[in-house]
């Protein structure tokens, strides 16, 4: 009986500990288009009878394959899986919908925060919360400008304020200009994404700030490193600045989660703010990941080791994503 007693406040410690990791993750889903034209979208690729020959059989197994990497994100070390994930290449609504109500997602209640943007194609980002978890108090689309420019004209920052674990917490879920476009359209989202996160944060000094997203850039990049001012150290960051974990990832470990030419990019990043990084009380950053599995990745022929696609070239797959997911954990 003594020694029993001696053990509990370890045991009580240990599940302490354990109950009080969370995860946040990122995910680009690579073209996760329905069968149904949208009007004013240049969908048609995407359509039964377009060049993909896009149909309901293929749309269902894309989903059943998303649902499966988002439903295993991060459950090795944080049982309920992450509080939010933010996605880009979604859409519409009825394509999160019918992503959340797949059986591998289904018992965890995801909710839906999305606005229809201006995409040409129709690809949009949005955030998918766990509401046990995370609680939305607001939302809103934030426009990509870029003047006199209708060419690039693209999706928005999608911005989420919410509770988690008690503090607040704002989300900005990116997709910014790809690499067709040259790195002035991705230094002026940067620059715009640096305004948005300096104003939040003059706004409330304590909000805890995650900005994420596929960025079409590396983040030794200069729409990364200068315009939006994300550090590599995190002896670096100064009060209200961004910390960049996946600058590490990539240059010091070799470590992406796309693979061209024969070489890694980690264009999908989830930064912090200085009061994450540095949280005296409350939530604060503990570490990231890259999420690996062997289904991830193709097993054979020339593309061994990349990530398992949808399509190569015109030919489905029936793979995951060209991306791999990243997540990040916070202590409490």
């Amino acid at each position: 009986m003594f020694s029993l007693l001696l053990l509990l406040p370890v045991f009580i410690h240990a599940q302490e500990k354990k109950s009080s990791l969370y995860s946040v993750a990122f995910y680009n889903l690579e073209n996760l288009f329905d069968t149904i034209h949208d009007t004013g979208k240049d969908d048609y690729e995407f359509l039964p009878n377009g060049d993909m020959k896009w149909t309901s059989a293929k749309y269902e197994a894309k989903l059943k394959n998303i649902s499966k990497v988002l439903s295993e994100l991060s459950c090795d070390k944080v049982a309920e899986g992450p509080s939010v994930i933010g996605v880009a290449e979604v859409e519409n609504i009825r394509v999160l919908n019918d992503l959340v109500k797949q059986l591998a997602l289904m018992s965890r209640g995801y909710k839906i925060v999305h606005y229809e943007g201006p995409d040409k194609r129709g690809i949009d980002c949005a955030l998918l919360y766990n509401p046990k978890l995370f609680t939305v108090t607001s939302s809103k689309l934030v426009p990509y400008i870029y003047v006199n420019d209708t060419i690039h004209k693209t999706r928005g920052f999608l911005v989420v304020n919410g509770k988690l674990a008690g503090d607040d917490v704002c989300v900005i879920v990116n997709h910014w200009p790809s690499r067709g476009a040259t790195s002035p359209a991705r230094v002026r989202a940067a620059v715009q994404v640096k305004a948005l996160k300096d104003s939040l944060i003059r706004a409330d000094k304590q909000l805890k700030l995650i900005v994420m997203g596929d960025l079409n850039d590396d983040p030794m990049d200069e729409s990364v490193s200068v315009a939006l001012g994300a550090k590599k150290y995190e002896k670096q960051v100064k009060k209200g600045e961004l910390y960049n974990p996946w600058w590490e990832t990539l240059e010091d470990k070799g470590v992406g989660t796309l693979l061209y030419h024969g070489k890694w990019n980690l264009f999908d990043q989830i930064m912090i703010s200085s009061s994450l990084l540095h949280a005296k009380k409350g939530l604060k950053y503990d570490h990231n990941e890259v999420f690996k599995r062997p289904y991830l990745f193709e097993q054979e022929g020339k593309y061994k080791g990349s990530p398992f696609r949808t399509y190569g070239g015109k030919t489905w797959l029936n793979g995951y994503s060209d991306h791999l997911p990243t997540i990040i954990y916070l202590t409490k």
